[in-house]
């Protein structure tokens, strides 16, 4: 073999790394080449956010540190005598519910707090007579007479709240309660009278998680007033019943729902100390 041949076998050797680094080299600077694109569409993506504002202030409504001391109270009556509405004639009955809610909180961070609530509901119906006619053709009537109906539930919760100031105001802003409680009670129902008498005893339990949205107004530097409604809620329910001490019978719900429920708006004082 001829020593050029020998020599040009070792250039090609000795040529080889160099090639490879070069091709190396070549990706590395591709790769680079596509990794700052990328990392520049990243930015201008998140100086297009921050240039984006909706007007939204983050000040402070309620500083950390305060108490929150509160309740709400209502109460419903109603009493009737020979009323008739649609089907139902001679209607004569009362009606009443009462319902007490006390609460307490403290602000951890400036608009947020954490605390409990606690709740006495107590609800009766009487219902002395109220006759169904379904009209002459039909045929059909019936007669309820000398009902009685009285319950009594017991709950406590556990409540979330945060708060948002309506712009730069430190007298209007907006609240949302997250409500996580559990409850029990009582309940006794009885029909007919004499010999014929019937008697119900009923036991309750409650589970429930609810959404309570609200808005508050200062009327002084320390009390407010609040007006909230229930808009989203789970519930479990659970009554067990024995009806005159011998038959025995119990009753499962639950559910969730969706809406605003005009007709459970609560209204009540709050004090920020």
């Amino acid at each position: 073999m001829s020593k050029s041949f020998i020599k040009i076998i070792v250039c090609v050797i000795l040529c080889i790394p160099v090639c490879v680094n070069a091709q190396d080299y070549i990706n590395y600077e591709k790769y680079q080449s596509l990794d700052s694109a990328r990392i520049a569409k990243k930015k201008a993506t998140r100086e297009r956010a921050k240039k984006f504002d909706r007007g939204v202030e983050n000040s402070v409504f309620v500083p950390k540190g305060q108490w929150l001391w509160g309740g709400a109270l209502s109460y419903n009556e109603l009493s009737s005598d020979a009323y008739d509405i649609l089907v139902l004639t001679g209607i004569d009955g009362s009606y009443y519910n009462f319902k007490v809610s006390p609460y307490f909180a403290y602000f951890f961070s400036d608009n947020l707090c954490l605390g409990a609530r606690f709740s006495y509901k107590r609800s009766m119906i009487k219902l002395n007579n109220a006759d169904l006619d379904l009209g002459e053709n039909l045929d059909i009537n019936l007669s309820i007479q000398d009902f009685y109906s009285l319950s009594h539930v017991y709950t406590g919760a556990i409540i979330f709240r945060n708060y948002i100031g309506l712009g730069k105001s430190k007298r209007f802003g907006l609240f949302n309660e997250i409500q996580l409680g559990v409850g029990g009670g009582q309940g006794k129902m009885r029909s007919g009278k004499g010999e014929d008498i019937n008697g119900t005893y009923q036991n309750i339990f409650e589970l429930s998680l609810g959404v309570v949205p609200g808005i508050t107004a200062f009327i002084a530097n320390n009390v407010a007033v609040q007006a909230s409604v229930n808009v989203l809620g789970l519930k479990y329910k659970k009554i067990e019943q024995t009806r005159n001490q011998i038959y025995h019978g119990e009753l499962e719900s639950s559910g969730i729902n969706f809406k605003i429920a005009l007709f459970s708006i609560n209204i009540g004082v709050a004090f920020y100390l």
